[in-house]
C-alpha cells in the first residue's frame, strides 16, 4: 500500500498545501475524511478488477493525506503567535537564552524560551528571537558595554515584540517562513531597563547544555587559534554557527560552488556515521566472543546512528541537519533488519520521513538539492551491471551531479558555479576525510594541538578555492527560467544519464541520447518578457524603511535608490540584485541615488560591484560612490531629460542654485525624477521637504501632474503638503515603509491627505512589492503580497485595505 508512487504522492500534497493563500477549514477536512473513506470501500469491494482506477484513487488518497497533514501542522504552529496589539508593547518575561549569541553591530542577537510571562494579560510564543543593542548614548568609549550573555542563562527581560515580518519582493528570500519552519513565533528587541538581571547562571536541561558546550568550544578554537584567517570556518565545521564566517569567505563559497560544505548537514554527518560504522564494524569483528552476543553490522549500525546524532546535536540540531539525520535514521533501519532493500525505496521512505516531521521542507532549497544529488548518484551506480574503475566511477557520479542539479540550482538561485566540478573534487575530500575529523576531534579536551593541522590543510584548499573565484568565468548567472522549461531539463538530464550498454560510450547505449541535450537548451534560451517600446514597467521593491524603484522600457533599465543598509549587508546584496538577476536585466543604463542618507544608498556598493553601470547620477558631494570605477558620474540637475524607447526621463530637482551652492542638506537636495509614457507617468520626489515641493510649485507646476507618485519622504510630517498633493493628483500613492519602523512612517494624517483627493494607496510594508505596468493606453498594478499570498502572511493580509 505504502508503494513510492504513493510517498511522492503524499508529498506533492504536502507541496500544495505550502502554495495556498488560506489552510483549508474544517468543512474541507471532514469532507476529505468522507472522501478517503469512500475510496477506500469503493478500492476494497468494487474496484479490485480495475487496476489502473484503484491505483489513481490512491494516489488521490495519499495527496490528499499530505495536504491535510501538513495543514493540520500549520495549524498547530500558527495558534502560537504574537497577537497584533501587543506589537511594540514593554513586556516584562523571564525566560532562557536557547542558542548561541552572535555579534551584530552594537549589539548581539540569540533566540529566547520564554518561561513565563510577568505582563499581566499578555500572551508571548514560547520561542522567540531577540537582539539586545547597546543604547545610542551609553556606548562602549563610555564605559559601558552590554552584559556577556552566554547560552543557558535565565534572564528576567523587558522586550518589545513583532510578529515575523519579512521583506515580499519577486525572486526574493521569504524570511516569514523561514521563522515558521524554525518554531520562531516573535521577533523583537531588549529594551534599557533596570529590572533586566540574570536571575541563573546555568539551567540544568539537556539542550541548554549543549548550547553552553558549543560556546565553550568556539571560545577554545579562538583561543587556540587566535589571529588565523579561517577560524571562523573551522568553528562553523564543527557547531554549525555559520555567523562566524566572514562575508568575503562566503562568498568565495559560493561562487565555487563549495558553500554546502559549510552546512553540517548530508555529507558531513553521512560521512562521520559512515566512519564510525567502518571502525566499529571492523573492531566488533575481530572481538572474541562479540558477534554472538549480537552481530558486527547491528553494532555499526547503532555506533555510526549515534555519531550522526551526536553530530547533529553539536551543530545546533538546525534544520539542515535534522532532515541529513531522519534519512540517515531510515537507511540505518534498512541495515539493521539484514534485509534486501532497494536503494529507491531507502530513499523514498527518507523522504517521507522527513516531510511527516518537517512539512515545510519541501519549500527549503536545501531539501530539492540533498534528495536531488542523492537520486542522481543511484541514477548513475545503481543497478548498473559494468564494473568500473573507483576513479571513472568517483568522475561520472561527478558529472551527474553538476549536470542534474544544474535546472534546481538555476530556478532557485539564478546562477551555477562553473567551476564547482574542480572546486568540489579538491574540496570535498580535503575538507570532508580530513579537516572535519581533525575539527571534530580537537573539540575534545587536551586535542586542541591539531587545530593548526586543520587550519593548515583549510589553508591550502582555501587558496586553491580563491585563484578559481577570481575566474573571469566562475559564475553563470542568468534569469530565474519559466517553471516548463525546468521540468522539460530535468527529463532532458534524466534522459542523458540513463544507463548504456555494457562498454558503450556516453553518446552510444541508450539510443539518442543527444535529445537529453536539446532539453535542456529552452533552460537558457527562453527569455523574460520585455516592455514592448513605448511601455514602461517599474516595480518599487520592498527594502524596508529606504527606497529602490526599478524602471525597466524595451532596451534599457534604471534603478532608482538603492535601499539601506542592514549590518554586515544591504539592500542591494539581499534584495536588488536577487531581483534583477531573476528578471534577466544583466546591466543598467542608470542608477540614480538621490541623495546620501543610507536608506536611499545603502546598496549602491554592493550593486556596482555585482552589475555592470554604465552611469550614475545623484546629488552627492562627497561619497565613496564618486570613486567608482568605470562609471561616468554626474550630477542631478533640473531640466536634464532623455528618451528611451519612446519614454520620457526628466530631472525636476535640484535647481542649479543649490548645485552651486554645493548642495545643502541631504533630503533638501534629492534628485527628483519624472518619468512619462503615453499609457501615464510616475513621480519619483525621494525625500524632499515641504519647501523643495512649494519650490517644484512655483518653478515647475505643469510637470508635477503624474498617475502615480511615490510618497516624497516615505509620507513623514515634513512632506506632502495638500497643495503639492493637489497639483500632483496622483491616482494611486506608494508609501514605502519599514514595518512598525521607528520613524512612525506614513504618518496616518498624512495619508488621510492622499484619501481626501482620491487616491489609492499601497504601502510595501504591508503590500510587499508594488508592480506597475503603463500599456495598452491603461496603467495596471498589483503588489507581491497580493499575487504570491501564502497562509503564513494571513496576519499581514488581514490589515490590508483592499
Amino acid at each position: 500500500m505504502l508503494t513510492r508512487l504513493n510517498v511522492i504522492a503524499f508529498v506533492l500534497g504536502v507541496c500544495w498545501l505550502q502554495q495556498q493563500a488560506a489552510l483549508p477549514s474544517l468543512p474541507w477536512f471532514l469532507a476529505f475524511v468522507f472522501a478517503a473513506l469512500l475510496i477506500l470501500i469503493l478500492v476494497k469491494w468494487r474496484l479490485q478488477r480495475f487496476l489502473v482506477l484503484s491505483r489513481i484513487l490512491f494516489w488521490l488518497l495519499f495527496a490528499g493525506l499530505g495536504f491535510f497533514w501538513a495543514g493540520c501542522f500549520a495549524q498547530w504552529r500558527l495558534s502560537d503567535a504574537l497577537p497584533a496589539s501587543l506589537e511594540q508593547q514593554d513586556i516584562r518575561i523571564i525566560g532562557v537564552v536557547a542558542s548561541l549569541p552572535h555579534s551584530v553591530h552594537q549589539g548581539s542577537k540569540f533566540l529566547f524560551e520564554v518561561e513565563q510571562v510577568l505582563t499581566e494579560d499578555v500572551q508571548v510564543p514560547r520561542r522567540i528571537a531577540l537582539a539586545w543593542y547597546r543604547s545610542p548614548s551609553r556606548s562602549a568609549r563610555d564605559g559601558v558595554d552590554l552584559p556577556d550573555v552566554q547560552a543557558g542563562e535565565r534572564w528576567q527581560l523587558t522586550v518589545r515584540l513583532k510578529q515575523p515580518h519579512g521583506n515580499a519582493n519577486p525572486h526574493g528570500f521569504d524570511y516569514e517562513v523561514w521563522a515558521l519552519e524554525r518554531n520562531i513565533r516573535a521577533v523583537g528587541y531588549v529594551r534599557a531597563d533596570s529590572s533586566n538581571q540574570r536571575l541563573s547562571d546555568m539551567v540544568h536541561e539537556p539542550g541548554y547544555w549543549v548550547e553552553r558546550l558549543r560556546a565553550d568550544i568556539q571560545q577554545r578554537f579562538e583561543y587556540h587559534l587566535d589571529g588565523k584567517n579561517y577560524v571562523g570556518v573551522l568553528q562553523a565545521l564543527a557547531t554549525g554557527d555559520q555567523h562566524a564566517i566572514p562575508p568575503d569567505q562566503w562568498q568565495v563559497f559560493i561562487r565555487t560552488g563549495t558553500i554546502h560544505l559549510m552546512a553540517i548537514s548530508g555529507l558531513h554527518i553521512t560521512l562521520i556515521s559512515s566512519l564510525v560504522y567502518m571502525l566499529v564494524f571492523a573492531m566488533w569483528r575481530h572481538c572474541s566472543g562479540c558477534s554472538l552476543f549480537l552481530p558486527a553490522h547491528r553494532v555499526a549500525v547503532i555506533a555510526g546512528l549515534m555519531a550522526a546524532l551526536g553530530y547533529a546535536v553539536l551543530s545546533g540540531f538546525a534544520v539542515p541537519a535534522q532532515r541529513s539525520l531522519y534519512m540517515l535514521s531510515v537507511v540505518a533501519l534498512a541495515l539493521w533488519s539484514g534485509r534486501m532493500v532497494s536503494a529507491t525505496l531507502v530513499l523514498t521512505w527518507a523522504l517521507l520521513v522527513v516531510v511527516i516531521i518537517d512539512p515545510w521542507a519541501v519549500i527549503a532549497p536545501g531539501f530539492w538539492l540533498s534528495f536531488g544529488a542523492v537520486a542522481l548518484i543511484m541514477l548513475t551506480t545503481v543497478g548498473r551491471i559494468a564494473k568500473s574503475h573507483w576513479l571513472s566511477g568517483w568522475v561520472r557520479i561527478q558529472w551527474a551531479i553538476t549536470l542534474g542539479l544544474i535546472p534546481l540550482t538555476l530556478a532557485l538561485f539564478q546562477q551555477i558555479s562553473i567551476v564547482s566540478p574542480i572546486a568540489n573534487a579538491l574540496a570535498i575530500p580535503l575538507i570532508s576525510l580530513a579537516v572535519v575529523p581533525l575539527v571534530l576531534l580537537a573539540t575534545l579536551p587536551w586535542f586542541e594541538w591539531l587545530l593548526p593541522v586543520a587550519h593548515a590543510l583549510l589553508s591550502m584548499g582555501m587558496d586553491v578555492l580563491i585563484w578559481l573565484n577570481g575566474l573571469p568565468v566562475a559564475v553563470w548567472q542568468q534569469h530565474a527560467p519559466p517553471l516548463w522549461t525546468v521540468i522539460t531539463a530535468l527529463g532532458g538530464v534524466i534522459w542523458i544519464l540513463l544507463p548504456g550498454g555494457l562498454g558503450a560510450g556516453f553518446l552510444t547505449g541508450f539510443p539518442a541520447r543527444w535529445l537529453g541535450f536539446v532539453a535542456l537548451l529552452p533552460l537558457f534560451l527562453i527569455k523574460p518578457l520585455k516592455p514592448e517600446t513605448g511601455e514602461l514597467w517599474l516595480t518599487v521593491l520592498d527594502v524596508g524603511q529606504g527606497l529602490a524603484v526599478v524602471a525597466r522600457t524595451r532596451h534599457h533599465a534604471l534603478l532608482f535608490d538603492t535601499g539601506p543598509r542592514f549590518g554586515d549587508t544591504d539592500s542591494g546584496e539581499r534584495i536588488i540584485m536577487p531581483f534583477l538577476r531573476g528578471e534577466g536585466i544583466e546591466y543598467l543604463d542608470t542608477l540614480i541615488v538621490s541623495h546620501a542618507d543610507m536608506d536611499h544608498s545603502g546598496g549602491a556598493m554592493s550593486v556596482l560591484t555585482a552589475l555592470p553601470v554604465q552611469r550614475i547620477l545623484s546629488s552627492l558631494s562627497s561619497h565613496h560612490l564618486l570613486q567608482s570605477q568605470g562609471v561616468q558620474h554626474d550630477p542631478c540637475r533640473v531640466g536634464e531629460s532623455w528618451y528611451w524607447d519612446d519614454v520620457h526621463f526628466e530631472l525636476l530637482h535640484p535647481s542649479e542654485a543649490e548645485i552651486a551652492h554645493g548642495y545643502g542638506k541631504t533630503n533638501a537636495s534629492s534628485c527628483v525624477l519624472k518619468i512619462t509614457s503615453a499609457h501615464g507617468s510616475i513621480l519619483l520626489p525621494s525625500d524632499i521637504g515641504a519647501a523643495e515641493e512649494m519650490e517644484l510649485l512655483h518653478r515647475e507646476p505643469d510637470k508635477l501632474q503624474a498617475t502615480i507618485l511615490i510618497a516624497p519622504h516615505h509620507g513623514s510630517n515634513t512632506s506632502s503638503t495638500m497643495t503639492f498633493i493637489k497639483q500632483v493628483d496622483p491616482k494611486l500613492t506608494v508609501f514605502t515603509v519599514g514595518y512598525l519602523n521607528r520613524y512612525g512612517h506614513p504618518r496616518e494624517h498624512v495619508v488621510e491627505r492622499y484619501r481626501q483627493i482620491g487616491s489609492q494607496v499601497l504601502r510595501t510594508d504591508l503590500h510587499g512589492a508594488v508592480l506597475l505596468r503603463f500599456s495598452s493606453q491603461r496603467w495596471s498594478f498589483d503588489h507581491w503580497r497580493q499575487l504570491h499570498r501564502r497562509y503564513w502572511q494571513q496576519d499581514k493580509a488581514s490589515r490590508i485595505d483592499y
